[in-house]
């Protein structure tokens, strides 16, 4: 017991001052989640007469359901309902997707090498860091021309193009911390490329398709340029939606309807980072050691 208490961490004066820091910063991040928490469940006329940091005195759900199925984003009253399944319908297939097409250049990058694969390399390096107005202009032309303008399955083959620079930066990475000789013993063993993605790769990448699940669907939930100029009337991503929803004005602005909305539209990625936090963490430094 006397060993236990000996090695126990003590309360100095410099673990005190960290303490108290890391709990103001924490309370400073938190602040604008509670204003936005407690004004969603406020009743405007608390809103109107009360302070921002008051708590609720008549808790109501009402400006949630409002927010959900029936505010106005433009001409059309649905709420955020169909914009948000939307965004499911866009980031599900296209986080799936690039992240595979990702997994594979990744591994070939790193074990299959071929004449030139430093400058495919380089290139797709380089895709990491164009700007997404660079694109829209070819992007719209290349859509319009497929017929696949103002739909969500544009919106997904957009989000699949341009995210594929990042996962297999990712994936290359990640892949190179494999034992090239496991892989020239599959070889030698007869495994052809699919076999050994299959039986040795794939297996271990679970740390790494979950950076890259976060990282895209964060990317690709909350994008705003991409959705408002390739989504049509009925394909909008709930960000547009959220937009148009706080610039709609009847008269009355009314704050707990627009907070619902916000903390609506940002729960899936808190949801993600909260579930596969960790994930994302082991992966990155995973990759970190060598290439």
């Amino acid at each position: 017991m006397a060993a236990e208490l000996h090695d126990a961490p003590r309360l100095t004066p410099g673990r005190i001052a960290i303490y108290t820091l890391l709990v103001l910063v924490a309370l400073y991040y938190l602040a604008p989640l509670y204003v936005m928490l407690s004004t969603s469940v406020k009743t405007l006329d608390q809103i109107r007469s009360g302070n921002l940091l008051d708590l609720p005195l008549h808790p109501t759900l009402d400006a949630w359901n409002k927010a959900w199925s029936s505010a106005c984003t433009g001409v059309r009253c649905e709420g955020l309902r169909p914009y948000f399944w939307n965004s499911v319908a866009m980031a599900v297939p296209a986080v799936l997707i690039s992240s595979l097409i990702g997994s594979l250049n990744g591994y070939v990058l790193a074990h299959w090498r071929f004449p030139g694969h430093n400058a495919v390399f380089t290139a797709l390096m380089v895709g990491c860091f164009i700007p997404f107005q660079v694109v829209i202009l070819p992007m719209a032309r290349l859509l319009g021309m497929a017929e696949l303008a103002n739909t969500t399955s544009g919106l997904v083959i957009v989000h699949i193009i341009y995210g594929i620079a990042f996962t297999t930066l990712f994936f290359r990475n990640y892949y190179v911390t494999v034992p090239e000789e496991l892989v020239n013993a599959a070889r030698i063993d007869g495994a052809g490329f699919f076999m050994i993605y299959r039986r040795i790769i794939f297996p271990l990448s679970l740390p790494i398709f979950m950076v890259c699940f976060i990282w895209q669907f964060t990317q690709i939930w909350n994008d705003f340029l991409f959705g408002v100029v390739f989504g049509g009337a009925d394909a909008q991503p709930v960000t547009v939606a959220l937009n148009n929803l706080v610039n709609t004005s009847t008269g009355v602005t009314e704050y707990n309807v627009n907070m619902a909305a916000a903390i609506i539209a940002a729960l899936p990625t808190l949801a993600i980072y909260m579930i596969a936090g960790k994930y994302f963490v082991r992966g990155l430094t995973a990759g970190a050691v060598k290439g």
